[in-house]
């Protein structure tokens, strides 16, 4: 009897520096599909942002964190925010 293993890389995509302030907290919160967001955190998956931009949940947004524009517009653009 055989026994093989296999693997996968998964590439980590590319983050830029300008998406984080010194202290390791996004620039940005993103709006992302909410079902995704606490397997995100939990298992490390990452997410799919509206505005394109990937990446695994690491903090949660508070009342008032800054709002990814790009997000923002897309998200009203559909009828969201209320206003």
């Amino acid at each position: 009897m055989s026994t093989s293993t296999t693997t996968k890389t998964i590439e980590r995509p590319e983050v830029s520096e300008t998406d984080r302030t010194d202290d390791d907290t996004p620039k940005f919160f993103h709006y992302v599909n909410k079902d995704k967001i606490a397997e995100s955190a939990v298992l490390g998956t990452f997410v799919l942002a509206l505005c394109g931009e990937v990446f695994p949940v690491t903090r949660q947004a508070k009342p008032g964190s800054p709002v990814c524009p790009e997000c923002k517009e897309i998200y009203e653009s559909f009828g969201g925010g209320g206003a």
